[in-house]
């Protein structure tokens, strides 16, 4: 079925709303030329980077599912908060002083706090108010883990009787301390040095309970703490002094037995080798160590050297060894056998090889080679004893100079031993004297300072719960909803590729949108409503027809396509609507039914398909043969005509540009109403011969892909586009803009109530 057959959605703009306003004035000059013609086709005009109307009309157009993604999650929401369990919070707070806790007068044996460390020593009692050890004194002194029903009373379920009474009350333990660490909450009150210890629980009593032996509990670590640093002081003093004597002792007992053994009596300062009764040999051992270790470098280097030797004598062929070049008997022979191999190459020539003469030479040849080679390993043999003999007398050196080394160091070990030994009884006696100094001040002045935290107000059982709130978690499920329902709305809005709105074609496709006709109502004919001039659906036309006027610098074009990318669309209802308006205003128009595969135009203007455009075309009618008046005035109209076997070749030959200019002598205007785009060659070949192109697009039928398709074919006929007319525009369901384009006019008395009525659609 044709366009024609669903003409009763076609689209178009009024000329009294802004948009098309704009479309008449603003796009006067709105024709492509050839250089242009890419630009509408692949280049969209570029969107602002945020435009809020866009997003609200976004939103207006997804209400639905925004509004059903909100509500839903409130009724979740208002679900689960009606399912928790009640939980009650009790709060005990707290004073916490700065204090520098001190042992002694003198100096401190815990860390001194001073105004610059306030920030971490408050951090300090935050961290030990939540510490797993206050926890476990909390759970022991309040029986929290005692037994089954404690734990019940704590709101967790105790675990199976199995295993041991230990291994139980262990389990019971872990659970208890768990919860407990679990509802505690610390929260420092800012600007003061308060701080609230709260608990929550779903027994009041419970939660109220367990805060008040938090603060207590912390109260009296606190104190436990304190006594416990002067306690260990004293004992770590205590231990340090015994093992100090004793080292004293120790020191002493050895420095006097060096001293003995080594015959060392006088030790005024610091004494050296040379009071010593070794001192002669000291130096004797020195000078000889020096000798030595000079010996034992040349050695050392001469082993190397040989070592080198014999590695190049090992890897290198042996009559290529520098040693066998270079030796005077090895030379010798080398000539002699030189002068052998001369005469027996001479005397080849004469004898053959087993002639007793040549015998006698090969074998004289063959001893001189034996003696060589003889005399080249004997010289590799005396390469490899050097390196051993190099070898043996660098180890003998070096166990000499070890043996020497060991002396002089024994020599010296004997005379500096005493004072290291004299140096430690000194470090050891001060040592000794400092400590049992701050053992005894500690002893004096060891009593505890006074307790710097106190509880402000002890924890009452609330009467109210604190959680769940029904507002908090209202707000957020409505948040989330909110949320969920704006992002499944930019998710379709993406996957949306329909052409909807104008503003979907100026944006996606980059197009000038000249006309945007309403979606007639149901049962409302195309028929029916062209014939009334006062409807909304002529209204639409009359606007696109004016928009027309303003498209090139001399009016409406001479010849008009008028096409769309698929069938259906509505183009048929334009091409016959721009004819008829520009009929009605006194122009000659001639319509022509330009779809020479499936005609339809003929049944909309009442007139037969014997003969038309395709005999034409071929040839066979002449201009004036084909033409038929309509019933409008100045309005006249050629078929189709027999469908052709190839309509493209039809359009594409000569004659239809010598028919367009036969025409343009006799009429004001030749409306084409021609096939789809897609699919087909026909309009690109239309496209080329024409005045201009009018791309007709169906409101939320046609689709990106398939207009941007339809126009890069256009392109390519270098055609002329004008704009573009939007179709079955349903402004009811689509938010554009704030415009209804509602063309109804009301005509007296009559239609008054008419335009009232369609003021509130």
């Amino acid at each position: 079925m044709s366009d024609l057959m669903m003409l009763g959605d076609p689209s178009s703009a009024d000329d009294r709303n802004p948009r098309a306003g704009r479309a008449a004035g603003g796009f006067g000059d709105a024709v492509f030329d050839d250089n242009q013609a890419g630009a509408w086709a692949d280049e969209p005009q570029e969107a602002p980077a945020f435009d809020l109307a866009v997003y609200w009309r976004m939103a207006l157009k997804h209400r639905i599912l925004i509004l059903g993604c909100f509500l839903g999650a409130l009724a979740v929401g208002a679900a689960m908060t009606l399912l928790m369990t009640p939980i009650y919070t009790a709060t005990a707070t707290l004073q916490i002083d700065r204090e520098a806790a001190r042992v002694v007068t003198s100096e401190d044996v815990t860390p001194r706090e001073s105004m610059g460390d306030s920030e971490e020593f408050f951090q300090t009692q935050y961290g030990l108010l939540r510490s797993r050890s206050l926890a476990e004194r909390v759970v022991e002194s309040l029986g929290l883990a005692s037994s089954d029903q404690a734990l019940a009373a704590l709101g967790v379920e105790p675990p199976a009787r199995t295993g041991s009474a230990a291994a139980q009350a262990e389990r019971r333990r872990a659970i208890a301390l768990s919860v407990v660490q679990g509802g505690l909450g610390v929260t420092p009150i800012r600007g003061s040095r308060l701080v609230a210890v709260s608990f929550n629980n779903p027994d009041p009593v419970v939660a109220a309970r367990v805060a008040n032996g938090f603060a207590e509990n912390f109260i009296q670590a606190n104190l436990d703490r304190k006594y416990e640093s002067s306690s260990y002081a004293r004992a770590f003093l205590e231990e340090r002094i015994a093992q100090t004597k004793g080292r004293l002792e120790d020191a002493e007992r050895q420095l006097v037995a060096y001293a003995a053994n080594q015959q060392i009596i006088n030790v005024g300062g610091t004494s050296d080798e040379g009071d010593t009764d070794g001192g002669a040999t000291q130096s004797l051992a020195s000078n000889n160590l020096v000798a030595l270790n000079s010996a034992l470098a040349t050695a050392r280097a001469a082993r190397v050297a040989a070592e080198e030797k014999w590695r190049s004598a090992r890897t290198t062929q042996l009559m290529t060894l520098p040693e066998v070049l270079q030796n005077p008997s090895i030379q010798r022979l080398s000539e002699q056998r030189a002068q052998l191999d001369s005469e027996f190459q001479q005397k080849l020539s004469v004898y053959q090889e087993d002639y007793p003469e040549m015998v006698r030479l090969r074998a004289q040849i063959t001893e001189i080679d034996g003696q060589i080679q003889s005399l080249a390993s004997n010289i590799r043999s005396s390469i490899q004893s050097q390196y051993v003999i190099a070898a043996n007398q660098e180890r003998s050196l070096q166990a000499q100079v070890n043996g020497l080394k060991g002396d002089v160091l024994d020599l010296r070990d004997r005379s500096i031993q005493y004072n290291i030994l004299q140096r430690e009884l000194d470090t050891t006696r001060t040592l000794y004297e400092s400590l049992l100094q701050r053992y005894k001040e500690i002893a004096v002045t060891g009593d505890v300072t006074a307790n710097n935290i106190s509880i402000v107000d002890s924890a009452r059982p609330p009467e109210s719960p604190s959680k769940p709130n029904m507002m908090i978690n209202l707000a957020l499920a409505a948040l989330f909803g909110l949320g969920l329902g704006v992002v499944a709305a930019l998710v379709l809005e993406a996957l949306d590729e329909t052409i909807a709105t104008p503003d979907d074609v100026e944006k996606k496709l980059g197009v000038p949108v000249l006309g945007v006709v309403p979606l007639l109502d149901k049962g409302q004919t195309t028929a029916a409503a062209l014939a009334d001039i006062r409807s909304g659906f002529s209204e639409a036309y009359y606007s696109l027809r004016t928009a027309l006027q303003f498209s090139t610098p001399d009016g409406a074009p001479a010849s008009l396509l008028v096409s769309s990318a698929r069938p259906a669309e509505g183009k048929s209802t334009t091409a016959y609507a721009v004819a008829l308006n520009l009929a009605r205003i006194g122009k000659r128009v001639l319509l022509i039914d330009g779809d020479l595969r499936n005609p339809s135009m003929h049944r909309v203007v009442g007139v037969e398909n014997e003969r038309g455009m395709s005999n034409l075309l071929s040839g066979s009618s002449d201009l004036q043969s084909v033409v038929q008046r309509t019933r409008q005035d100045n309005l006249f109209f050629i078929p189709c005509g027999p469908l052709p076997p190839n309509p493209a070749e039809l359009w594409g030959s000569d004659r239809l540009r010598q028919f367009l200019a036969d025409a343009r002598n006799s009429f004001d205007h030749v409306i084409v109403d021609g096939p789809p785009v897609l699919g087909f060659a026909d309009s690109p070949l239309l496209a080329a011969s024409v005045g201009g192109v009018l791309f007709v697009l169906e409101s939320r039928g046609t689709r990106r892909g398939q207009a941007r398709g339809a126009l890069r074919r256009l392109k390519v006929g270098h055609a002329r586009l004008l704009g573009a007319v939007l179709t079955k525009f349903n402004a009811k369901t689509t938010s554009y803009g704030g415009y209804d384009y509602a063309y109804d006019y009301a005509y007296g008395a009559e239609g008054e109530p008419r335009a009232r009525k369609d003021k509130k659609a």
